[in-house]
């Protein structure tokens, strides 16, 4: 053992051989930081406090005033939860789509309460869009149809999810507005919308 740690000691201790390890170390220190940088920049910016610095006018007394926030169960659900995929791919697809709303912030677009709420169905249509896209896979990262127990519902709940499992519907046909105010809808198809959501 003695004599192979000696021979690859007299092997890296080569001028050319040396330069190549010094860059093959350099290259795996700087890997590991800029790693470790992007995987904490991933987590900073999926907190709720990150995602109040700007919405703390519009949705965040919304959401605080959601069962997501507060409920008997004590388990809460914070923005990301919702906003942002878990896995890995969609994650960074979803982070791309959200530096154009953080742009649009900055800019001017939606940087007041009156801004956001003039915006509010174009944004709401897309992000429904993108949830009905996915099968609402951050609705069921926490809540699926395998594992609900519909004997604990209330009668309408149980009617309801066995309807839309019967007709391959996803959470977000039904649970829009769950965790927002509805956007001002009376001039939305009624084919896109219950009837009993328009205002």
């Amino acid at each position: 053992m003695l004599s192979l740690i000696k021979k690859i000691r007299q092997y890296l201790c080569r001028p050319s051989n040396m330069a190549v390890g010094t860059v093959i170390i350099l290259t795996a220190i700087a890997t590991l930081f800029l790693w470790g940088g992007f995987n904490k920049g991933m987590e900073s910016t999926n907190t709720e406090q990150f995602c109040s610095d700007c919405h703390m006018n519009d949705v965040v007394p919304e959401y605080h005033a959601s069962v997501h926030y507060s409920n008997r169960s004590g388990v809460k659900a914070v923005c990301s939860d919702c906003h942002v995929p878990h896995e890995f791919g969609p994650k960074m697809f979803r982070k791309m789509q959200a530096s154009t709303e953080v742009l649009a912030h900055i800019t001017g677009k939606v940087d007041t309460k009156e801004k956001f709420e003039a915006h509010r169905l174009e944004m709401a249509e897309r992000e429904w869009a993108r949830m009905k896209a996915n099968n609402s896979q951050e609705c069921r990262n926490c809540h699926n149809f395998d594992d609900m127990d519909f004997t604990q519902q209330k009668a309408v709940a149980q009617q309801m999810h066995t309807m839309a499992q019967e007709q391959s519907k996803t959470c977000i046909d039904c649970h829009k507005g769950i965790a927002h105010q509805l956007p001002q809808m009376k001039d939305v198809q009624k084919s896109f919308v219950p009837q009993d959501m328009l205002k």
